[in-house]
């Protein structure tokens, strides 16, 4: 919406840029923080071409020479500018990556294309609150934290068992930063089935991601209406701005039980997929 959007055009970006090197120093403990604004904020301008890495790159390094003391965060942060643009060489050798597994093999993992349970994950109906926090955040902002990317993207591929394919779509559709070599890395990265993925019995508990990472639930009770009690203004949005016919109140938790079923399920099925790969 509107109202979310980031001032736009070259000045917007390189100004961002100079905030952040300003407070890079807080960077390296701080970026996995959705509750605190200790990233750069440059993927939208990333994205359309409002700054380039190059520019980022040159002006982050003299800043790092004159001012030493947040050098080491400049250099935590420029491991993740190289990070994107790995992402690019990846999708210029292999051009079908957000089509297709980068290893083939799992292309025989028993993903499912379609579920009940989809239409509840594209709406942030899961009942898992730091999942719909941030589909809600997309939905409004069309940005969402990377940390909680990752947690989002685990909760389709594996306690879902959607394939990777409908939530890089999803994703597609809905980011402003979207990219097309970060989207499909990143998606395969978590699915487990990238060039230099996250194996797949790595399954994000949302709950201890949580825990971890919005300790005292500031960003779950920003983008969730009716969490901890809580009404926040980007949550009464989120609520005016959904259709009528989702017929959506307060945010309300899932059973506990989904949890552990849902991992039990993606193991299961990496089990069943393994007996697969052996056998042929």
């Amino acid at each position: 919406m509107e109202q979310f959007a980031p001032p736009a055009g070259e000045g917007a970006a390189l100004a961002r840029l100079d905030d952040f090197l300003d407070r890079a120093s807080a960077y390296p403990g701080g970026r996995d923080r959705p509750d605190l604004d200790a990233t750069s904020g440059l993927s939208d301008h990333l994205a359309v071409g409002e700054i380039s890495p190059r520019v980022v790159w040159a002006r982050a390094m003299l800043r790092a020479e004159v001012s030493p003391e947040h050098a080491a965060g400049i250099g935590k942060f420029l491991s993740e500018v190289i990070w994107r643009d790995f992402s690019r060489h990846l999708l210029i050798e292999f051009p079908q990556m957000p089509v297709a597994c980068c290893r083939p093999e799992w292309e025989g993992f028993p993903w499912r294309k379609d579920a009940p349970e989809l239409i509840g994950w594209q709406r942030a109906e899961t009942g898992v609150a730091l999942v719909d926090a941030g589909l809600r955040q997309m939905w409004l902002t069309g940005r969402m934290h990377n940390r909680v990317r990752m947690v989002v993207a685990s909760w389709l591929t594996k306690h879902l068992l959607i394939d990777w394919r409908v939530g890089l779509a999803h994703f597609a559709d809905c980011l402003t930063d979207w990219d097309p070599a970060a989207n499909a890395m990143n998606w395969q990265w978590v699915a487990g089935c990238g060039p230099d993925a996250a194996p797949y019995f790595r399954i994000f508990n949302p709950e201890r991601q949580a825990e971890q990472y919005d300790p005292q639930g500031d960003y779950r009770r920003r983008w969730l209406a009716g969490f901890d009690g809580a009404s926040y203004p980007e949550a009464e949005v989120w609520l005016q701005s959904i259709p009528p016919a989702w017929n959506r109140g307060p945010w309300l938790p899932g059973p506990p039980s989904m949890l552990a079923k849902g991992r039990n399920a993606a193991l299961a099925a990496l089990a069943q997929f393994r007996a697969t790969i052996s056998e042929t």
